[in-house]
Formats: structure tokens, sequence, C-alpha cells
């Protein structure tokens, strides 16, 4: 069996839970890791027995590819060393601070023939893995992440915090370029657009409405999709999918959920039936870093390519210009 050999950059709360899945993958040899904070990076290290490097440079000369999960601002700077040392880079979202830098990084990433993954944890949760027999073709999708407040992760505007994991989605989902954008956010608690909805129209027709807070009360990370003869819930913090749609009544099958109608008009008569997908109990993040093991070994392409954090940045980035360009000036 294949072993790759990896490290964690950043050891505070996403990055002690990489290495900790890290430690759990047969075909991952955790080898250490490394903090600018060396007490928190000895404790984790300590942990999971393994090393805790000093330097940035000791570690990526001892490994073939690397989580980073430190602040977004170090994102860039951080990736291109790692890239430089000819290591392969999980980048946690957004993949940089700006538009420029991403593409800097894909760039230096392809020239090396290195595998650059986002980590758009979503894209492996299991309620999502559980529609892919589906043929998802959405014309209106409305999506809301509400949280409650935390000051981790107020650096960034809740567009590039919560929102852009909803925006991967989306985007992976519709397979068409977006068109315009209308948008609007506010900054309530923090220095940076805490709550913001924004209204996406692509070239196919398809709109979504998508709405991020982390000022809510409660928690929400739900996603509906409405499509011709379907309706699709998603709720990503239960693992549950639910599916509502029409089939020809000679289509009926006895392994259909549920059977909550029939529809009698037109030529064919059409059945409405309910479905829950078998939902496996599993780890997004193991799967998510499975899967990016898998394509050092395999040669292929990240599940979340590099091209694919860029994207949703590029959307991210457009969503915090809209809700720029229509803020007023407070009337002192």
């Amino acid at each position: 069996m294949e072993i790759t050999r990896v490290g964690v950059i950043g050891t505070g709360h996403l990055g002690t839970f990489h290495a900790q899945q890290y430690a759990t993958i047969p075909t991952a040899q955790l080898v250490g890791v490394y903090d600018i904070d060396i007490h928190r990076a000895q404790k984790l290290a300590a942990e999971l027995n393994v090393q805790v490097f000093s330097a940035l440079e000791e570690l990526l000369v001892s490994v073939d590819a690397v989580s980073v999960a430190t602040p977004t601002q170090t994102h860039y700077n951080v990736g291109k060393i790692v890239l430089e040392h000819n290591v392969h880079l999980l980048i946690e979202k957004p993949i940089t601070a700006t538009v420029e830098q991403a593409k800097e990084l894909i760039n230096i990433a392809e020239q090396r023939n290195l595998k650059l993954q986002v980590g758009h944890i979503e894209r492996f949760n299991p309620a999502i893995l559980a529609l892919e027999p589906y043929n998802l073709k959405p014309l209106f999708i409305e999506s809301h992440r509400l949280s409650q407040f935390n000051p981790r992760g107020t650096d960034v505007a809740v567009v590039l915090d919560l929102m852009i994991h909803d925006i991967d989605l989306i985007l992976s989902l519709v397979q068409a370029p977006v068109e315009h954008i209308d948008a609007t956010g506010v900054a309530v608690i923090s220095d940076t657009v805490d709550i913001a909805n924004a209204r996406l129209k692509f070239a196919n027709g398809c709109v979504a409405n998508v709405t991020a807070s982390r000022i809510s009360q409660n928690k929400m990370r739900k996603m509906r999709l409405f499509q011709s003869n379907a309706y699709i819930s998603i709720d990503f913090a239960q693992g549950l999918a639910e599916v509502f749609r029409l089939v020809d009544e000679d289509a009926h099958e006895s392994k259909m959920t549920m059977l909550l109608g029939k529809i009698d008009q037109g030529k064919k008569k059409r059945l409405i039936v309910y479905e829950q997908p078998e939902v496996k109990e599993i780890n997004a993040l193991r799967v998510e870093l499975e899967s990016f093991i898998t394509a050092i070994q395999n040669n292929t392409e990240p599940r979340v390519s590099g091209r694919d954090g860029l994207q949703a940045l590029e959307v991210a980035q457009e969503i915090l210009s809209s809700i720029e360009s229509q803020q007023l000036p407070l009337d002192l």
C-alpha cells in the first residue's frame, strides 16, 4: 500500500481536526505539525505522538503533502512556500484573500504538476454524497447558512467565512457562468459584514438566493433545490437529504419510500413520490482528506480543485463589491 507523508500547518481549531483525521488514514503518515505558536503545536504533537517542527522549511522537506489551516490572510504566503518546496497542498477555504493571489498559486501548482485542493468541506457532506445518483439540474436554489457569533473567522466578511461554502456548492451544481449579482449586507458586531444576502442569476436561467449570517440565535445549514419535476431539501447539519419528485405511473417501483399522490392531468398519469436517499455515517473531513491523498497517489484532479476555489472566491468578491456599492454613507 502506497503511503503519503503529510503534515499540518496551523494547529488551531481546524488544523487540529486535520491532524487528528490524518492520523487515522491508512494511506497517510502524519509526520508532524507546525505553528508559529510553538506551545500549541507541541501540545497537539504530543497528543498524536508526532514531531513538532520549529521551522516551516524543516517540515516541508520531510513530507509529500500538507494541509494549511492558517488565517486567510496568510494563505497566499504560506501556500506559495509550500508549492515552491514541491509539496502538494490542501488549503482551507477561502483559497486566498484575493483573486490575483489564487491565480498565482494555481499557476505555480500547475507548472510543478502539484495537487492543489481547497477545503470546501460541504462537497463531502454525506447528504450531498447521497444525492450523487440523482440528475440534479436546479433552476432555483435557496440556501441559508446561519450561526451564532464566534470571534473566530471574523477577520473576513461572512461572505468569505460562511457563504462561500454555499457559493462553491451552487457553482458545482449549476455548471453555468454567473451573469448578474445583487447583494446586500451589514456589519453588525464586527468590522466586516456579518449578515449578507445575494441573488445570483446564471447564464442557463437558474437563480440562487443565498443568505449567510454569523449573528443568528439558532444555527441553520440548509439548501433547497427546485428543478423540473423535483424538489430536493438538504440539511447539512443533520446530514439529511429529501427528494420529492414526479415519476410516470408505470415507472413507480416499490423501493420508493412513499407515494404522496397522483396527477391525472396530461397525456401520462404521474405520481408524486418521496424518497430519502441513504446517507452513510461518515466524517466529512476524513473523506475530504482521503480524497486529497487519492488524487496525489493516482495523479488525478482533486474533487475541489484550485480552480474551483478560485471560481468561488471570484463570485464571493463580486458579492462583496455589490454590497459595498449599495451601502449608503451614515447620516451623522
